[in-house]
């Protein structure tokens, strides 16, 4: 069992809701190469959960490949904010690249559009911008909004699963000239494959803990043969780490990584959070020593439920 020893369970506020959660829950492992993190969101079922622990247990137990650079450009995240404060957070993060939350049912298309914008006027012309619908569009509705989100951002980078199915994400590709990439098509699906095969998506996003650790997102990236963002599932900087050990030993990285994510939560677990200096972050060979997690120590109910939790998806 290794790294299922002394785990410590964290629960830390959102800034913004994000995803639908105000508090971001998880657990740490301790093994003999480090410290790993488990947090599947509430939405993932015990079976789901079984590749974010195999992702805990690689870092905590055997540590990462050798990487092949030493720091990873990264992307500012811009939750659903009034334009000012996407404004402001942009001007802030110093990155030359922003992903923009889109398609929340609490705001309109028109609300995306005035978000943008903001974004592409604290950016300048040379930024880039992408988006991400988190599969909350019909194909039509998505071909409309691509639209509308590309004329208000001065140009797209790409748009993140804007449709729920594969089929979906290839009619919207085949409709528009602005780059899909996919996310949960890749990290929820049975096999993650189709998106190249079905030529669904020009980019695919990897994230470590849904395709079970850094060894096998680098199979899967291999395999599917798209250009990868490498993003995170909004961990703190023990699951961060494990993020950049995969951007920093994918062969080619042609894209900003969607890592810079640690400035979405109100603290972390360490005293040396994984935060962006000047748009980059550097790759690590083993995760922050989580010194602070006792600052976010959850309670006993929380950690009743994440003890109850990690013995069933173990078992």
């Amino acid at each position: 069992m290794g790294a299922v020893a002394d785990p410590l369970i964290y629960a830390i506020p959102m800034r913004n809701r994000f995803r639908g959660v105000t508090v971001r829950e998880g657990l740490l492992l301790r093994g003999p190469t480090g410290w790993g993190e488990f947090c599947p969101f509430a939405d993932y079922d015990d079976r789901e959960s079984r590749p974010w622990l195999a992702a805990a247990r690689e870092a905590a137990n055997e540590g990462w490949p050798t990487p092949v650079r030493d720091r990873v450009e990264v992307n500012t995240t811009v939750p659903v904010v009034a334009p000012e404060k996407a404004r402001e957070l942009v001007a802030a993060s110093g990155c030359r690249t922003a992903k923009v939350k889109v398609a929340d049912p609490r705001t309109s298309i028109s609300d995306d559009c005035e978000r943008v914008a903001a974004v592409r006027d604290a950016l300048g012309p040379g930024g880039a911008i992408r988006v991400d619908a988190n599969a909350a569009w019909d194909v039509d509705t998505a071909v409309r909004a691509i639209r509308d989100i590309d004329r208000a951002a001065g140009g797209l980078e790409y748009v993140e699963q804007p449709c729920r199915t594969v089929a979906e994400l290839a009619a919207v590709r085949r409709r528009t000239e602005v780059r899909i990439a996919a996310d949960e098509s890749i990290r929820r699906a049975e096999d993650p494959l189709r998106v190249a095969v079905a030529e669904a998506a020009d980019l695919a996003v990897i994230k470590v803990a849904p395709l079970g650790g850094v060894r096998r997102a680098l199979r899967v990236a291999e395999a599917c043969g798209l250009p990868c963002v490498v993003s995170s599932a909004v961990e703190t900087s023990v699951g961060l780490a494990a993020g950049l050990a995969l951007a920093g030993a994918l062969p080619e990285l042609d894209f900003a990584c969607g890592l810079g994510t640690v400035s979405l939560l109100t603290g972390d677990v360490t005293s040396r959070p994984l935060s962006p200096v000047d748009g980059y972050l550097p790759v690590l060979r083993s995760a922050p020593v989580p010194d602070r997690a006792g600052d976010f120590a959850a309670d006993d109910v929380v950690t009743k439920s994440w003890m109850a939790r990690l013995e069933r998806v173990a078992g």
